[in-house]
């Protein structure tokens, strides 16, 4: 059986010429099949390609080899036209006799053909082209536990595919190829791909999600608190700009992990101009989830049940866990109601002492707590953050996450602060409806200075911020007692 392959450029005569010849055999000789490659004429530099494979020398359209298929060598080149049409008066004693006007509108028709079969096969590609997910640090035992929440579905939805980008330093090359074989071993169906990055300036490239963990170590007991700032913001002028130049205009950016949370996405805003603030969020979810599975097990109740706390301030610094506006769903009490009826939870906990003391001092001392976590908790906040940005925070209810402040609730512009939100429609929103009372809006007014703070030492201002005890500021704690006796209201 002769099985021979016919490649041109679309738009050619003599491949147009040779195509009629092919087919005509094709049809009317029983052992005769042909198959063709027709490539764009803008393309056609794949030829230099396949001749130099098999060891051939031909440059003009169209090309024809037999492939030795009973053999299994590679193919024997006929050569171009003139000698494909040499070939078929020998063997079968059949030439062309189309016109050359005939052969030119045939020409012209295969590349109307070829054009609309690429653009049909560009569109069938962007429907089924997936998200491509950026994760720095990727190492650490976060990103490890967040990679099977991703590639699940649940996140992004079950019709999603996604691609995986692991990006870290040099020195954990290994570490990130231990990685991508285990994913891979794991065929999940929604993830079309999984690889480590080490080099920096080929990060973020088309990424449609950039998911920014702790980048480093920070050592506080060795450290003081401003060289623990400059480090991190020196790594954000490294991201920003290569997110601005290699990452979609529409890039969504989170900032998670147990060190300068807020302060991160805030740098990233700052040393990246043409990145929208509305892009970027710092997320809370976790002390959220933490301070709900508290009061839920106070009340024996299911943590669902548990809605519309608010996380204010530095999630990862000094933050205020507010209680008033939460609510209770499914409490068993004596008064009961429908699916959606709710009662205020300060009512249902009338131990104020608890609240006041064990509570508080558990919620203070949450960052501690995280230090000692093997990524679970980071990796599911960082995945419902990622869930409610693309379908939605659940109806009716109130979750907090750290966005560019443009002075609601009297907080500074230019600060990344967490306050409560909703999110709808792939976008989210302050929930600016909310009455703040006096004694919260005193606390607003501290924890901006907190963040205030972090920001001028990061852009090297701390100088012009305030002649108060600045050089005697060394770590978080030292700046929390600060903040506390620092006048209310004079930020």
């Amino acid at each position: 059986m002769a099985k021979l392959v016919l490649a041109g450029r679309a738009g050619c005569p003599q491949y147009a010429r040779a195509e009629l010849l092919a087919d005509y055999l094709q049809a009317n000789l029983p052992d005769f099949s042909v198959h063709k490659v027709v490539q764009h004429p803008d393309t056609w530099e794949w030829l230099h390609d396949v001749c130099e494979m098999n060891g051939w020398e031909h440059k003009r359209s169209p090309v024809v080899w037999r492939e030795l298929l009973d053999r299994g060598g590679k193919g024997l080149l006929l050569g171009g036209l003139n000698e494909f049409l040499e070939y078929a008066q020998n063997y079968y004693g059949i030439t062309s006799m189309k016109l050359t006007e005939e052969i030119l509108e045939i020409a012209e028709e295969n590349l109307q053909a070829h054009m609309e079969s690429e653009k049909e096969q560009e569109e069938i590609r962007s429907l089924i082209n997936p998200l491509q997910i950026w994760i720095t640090s990727a190492s650490a035992p976060t990103c490890y536990q967040l990679i099977p929440l991703l590639a699940s579905g649940d996140v992004f939805g079950m019709t999603t595919e996604i691609s995986i980008h692991l990006l870290d330093a040099v020195q954990s090359k290994e570490c990130l190829s231990g990685i991508v074989m285990e994913v891979e071993d794991m065929a999940f169906p929604l993830l079309r791909g999984i690889s480590g990055h080490t080099e920096i300036d080929k990060a973020f490239l088309q990424a449609d999600v950039i998911i920014v963990p702790d980048d480093t170590i920070l050592e506080r007991d060795t450290q003081t608190l401003e060289n623990c700032i400059r480090a991190m913001s020196e790594i954000c002028q490294v991201y920003a700009p290569l997110i601005e130049k290699n990452a979609k205009s529409g890039v969504r950016i989170i900032s998670a992990g147990k060190t300068f949370v807020n302060l991160k996405a805030m740098m990233i805003i700052t040393y990246g101009p043409s990145i929208k603030p509305e892009n970027v969020i710092a997320v809370a979810t976790s002390w959220e989830s933490a301070s709900k599975a508290m009061l839920a097990r106070k009340l024996s109740m299911n943590t669902a049940g548990v809605k519309d706390v608010i996380v204010w301030g530095n999630i990862s610094g000094c933050m205020y866990i507010d209680l008033s506006h939460a609510k209770v769903y499914r409490c068993d009490s004596a008064i009961w109601g429908p699916a959606n009826f709710s009662r205020p939870l300060l009512n249902l906990i009338h131990d104020s002492k608890w609240i006041n003391s064990e509570f508080m001092s558990a919620q203070s001392s949450s960052s501690s707590r995280v230090c000692h976590y093997a990524g679970i908790l980071p990796a599911h906040a960082v995945a419902t953050a990622l869930r409610y940005w693309f379908h939605g925070s659940p109806p009716g209810e109130i979750v907090s996450m750290g966005i560019f402040s443009e002075g609601q609730f009297c907080i500074p512009e230019g600060i990344v602060f967490s306050m409560p939100v909703r999110f709808q429609n792939g976008s989210w929103e302050v929930v600016t409806e909310l009455e703040i009372n006096e004694k919260t809006q005193e606390v607003l007014d501290r924890l901006s200075y907190d963040l205030i703070q972090e920001k001028c030492i990061a852009l090297k201002e701390i100088k012009e911020m305030r002649p108060y005890r600045a050089d005697k500021i060394t770590t978080k704690k030292d700046l929390c007692q600060e903040m506390e006796a620092f006048p209310t209201g004079s930020v």
